[in-house]
């Protein structure tokens, strides 16, 4: 009888494995307390400190490892090298050396009470992607606990035993994830984590199907039975019989076919089929992965975020490091514009103690201090940034842009500040392009009503449908309560995209996505035939949409889109969608 667990899967192009499952032993943290005597106090701490040097020792050998390894994305470094900022700073540790020397807890209760102190603050912000980094907390600590217990047992996996197999986790970090891989792992299943955790992000990178979130996997699926992986539906399979197996084993084969012809689309021309032209753009993280958006064809980036610069650190970024950061993106570019979006954090985005006080706790954080209106409150924060930007936009073709406008004000400070910065750099000798374009993300309801506004005042839009779906339907899309509510198709929403768009038009201004629903196949025509020519993305999801758009008719998908949206009163979205997507 076939068993079929249910998780969150991690979609690469490889979306499909088949493999044997290996079951890898990273045991939960410990859950019951031991006290210790007062004499034992300054062993204990010497025993943390001991598990705390061996797991920065272990990570630096993976690091070297990386440098070593040949097809190894660049950005699989910065992995390491976060978790290994996350060791080196005092606020992990000093805590539980605390908790030993005052509550005489051991070293392993201790850092697990700490942890859980650092998770609470985690679970409280309402950013995704930030909240998320609790996995690295988990990661790194448990990673200590593996020293304070039986040693580590990452690197003692047999590669005979891993190779062509399943791993079957509680949780894996990004390192493990990294040897397993070079070991031969096929996949990943892991009761623990989601598709915005570092692991899911690396998992993407090296192209291995994962499904996370799997609830007592360790616990049903036992070891050396067959298990089929979708990363793509979030499924994991087991005594799957010999239809079952047939079916998936003809998938990978055609999956393997469509990437090969997928291939040859990175250096065809995007246009749809009557010539009108498209831009595909890329969103990225980390400076490193601008070779993974060449590789796939993006003509630019259409999102760099910015946030990495404040994490894991006590202290704010400096000009240098901004600079620094922003002039690898753009080496690593070759000479396709980059539009660089300046912080966006506070509020419901914290990021450990970088911002400090300048962002107080919010009593409704995703409508409290964040993004653009951070940045005005503490100008001293904001002007590093703006100088950096300007600075970088002298080494090739650089974009600025602005998040979570409200209202023309924020603009109209914005430019003030850039005038200001310009005037320095010119007084300094400091080379800057001048006409350096700035534009805006469109992602609040009164920001999209008000869009002509917008459009006429900057150079560009941007629409971040994530926080735009959130704002006008007030629903929270990971929060398991309420994000049934979550509809890209809400004829609200739909309004709203086309209202953006038509602003563009009216103004001759470029409109852009850089929101999920742009890399999602489900509306790429939904899309162009509201009027959207620039597509950003996770450079992964490049060529599957550039597919779409090169066999897509603009012109007539604009009359069937256009008799999608006066429909939208009396008919189900998703009916019209299918229709739009499948004619008959």
């Amino acid at each position: 009888m076939t068993l079929a667990l249910v998780g969150l899967g991690v979609s690469t192009s490889q979306t499909v494995a088949i493999g044997p499952a290996y079951r890898l032993e990273r045991g939960p943290m410990p859950t019951a307390p031991r006290l210790i005597a007062p004499d034992e106090v300054m062993a204990e701490i010497a025993r943390l400190e001991e598990a705390l040097a061996a797991s920065q020792g272990a990570l630096r050998a993976v690091r070297r490892q990386i440098s070593r390894a040949s097809g190894s994305p660049l950005s699989l470094a910065e992995f390491i090298d976060s978790h290994l900022l996350i060791l080196e700073d005092a606020a992990l540790v000093e805590p539980a050396r605390d908790l030993i020397r005052d509550q005489l807890f051991s070293a392993e209760w201790a850092l697990r009470q700490h942890r859980d102190d650092l998770a609470r603050v985690f679970d409280e912000m309402d950013d995704p992607y930030l909240r998320s980094r609790r996995d690295d907390i988990d990661q790194v600590i448990h990673h200590i606990l593996g020293f304070l217990t039986a040693g580590d047992q990452t690197s003692q996996e047999p590669e005979s035993e891993i190779s062509g197999c399943v791993i079957v986790a509680h949780d894996i970090s990004p390192a493990d994830t990294l040897l397993l891989r070079h070991r031969g792992a096929v996949a990943l299943v892991t009761e623990h984590g989601g598709p915005l955790s570092h692991t899911a992000i690396l998992a993407r990178s090296l192209n291995i199907p994962a499904v996370m979130g799997v609830r007592h996997a360790t616990r049903y699926l036992r070891p050396g039975e067959t298990l089929v992986v979708d990363g793509e539906a979030g499924t994991v399979l087991a005594g799957a019989d010999y239809h079952i197996l047939n079916h998936y084993r003809q998938r990978l084969v055609a999956l393997s076919a469509r990437r090969n012809r997928l291939r040859r689309l990175v250096h065809e021309p995007c246009q749809t089929r009557d010539g009108q032209p498209v831009e595909l753009l890329a969103n990225l993280e980390l400076p490193d992965d601008a070779q993974l958006a060449r590789a796939n064809g993006a003509a630019g980036v259409g999102l760099y975020r910015t946030e990495f610069l404040y994490m894991n650190r006590t202290g704010q970024p400096n000009e240098e490091e901004h600079l620094a950061a922003y002039r690898q993106a753009i080496r690593g570019l070759g000479g396709i514009p980059i539009t660089i979006r300046t912080l966006d954090l506070g509020a419901d985005k914290q990021v450990d103690g970088a911002l400090g006080a300048n962002c107080p706790p919010a009593c409704n954080p995703a409508l409290g201090l964040r993004a653009i209106r951070l940045c005005l409150k503490d100008p001293e924060l904001f002007r590093p940034q703006l100088r950096a930007i300007l600075r970088a936009s002298a080494e090739g073709p650089v974009r600025l842009m602005l998040p979570m406008l409200t209202n023309l004000g924020e603009v109209e400070a914005t430019l003030s500040l850039l005038a200001q910065a310009r005037r320095d750099l010119t007084q300094e000798g400091r080379p800057f392009d001048p006409e350096m374009p700035i534009g805006g993300m469109i992602e609040i309801p009164a920001a999209a009503l008000c869009a002509d506004a917008f459009a006429r005042r900057l150079d560009f839009l941007s629409i971040g449908t994530n926080d735009l779906i959130q704002y006008t339907l007030a629903t929270d899309r990971i929060d398991d309560t309420v994000n049934y509510l979550y509809d890209p198709l809400h004829p609200a929403v739909l309004r709203l995209l086309r209202m953006i768009i038509a602003a563009g038009r009216r103004q001759h201004k470029p409109v852009a996505m850089c929101g999920e629903m742009a890399g999602d196949r489900r509306f790429t025509r939904l899309l162009l035939g509201l009027g959207l020519r620039q597509f950003s993305m996770q450079p992964g999801s490049l060529l599957e949409i550039k597919e779409l758009i090169l066999e897509a008719d603009a012109a007539r998908l604009a009359i069937q889109v256009e008799d999608l949206y006066n429909r939208l009163d009396t008919e189900p979205a998703e009916e019209l969608l299918a229709a739009l997507n499948h004619p008959a």
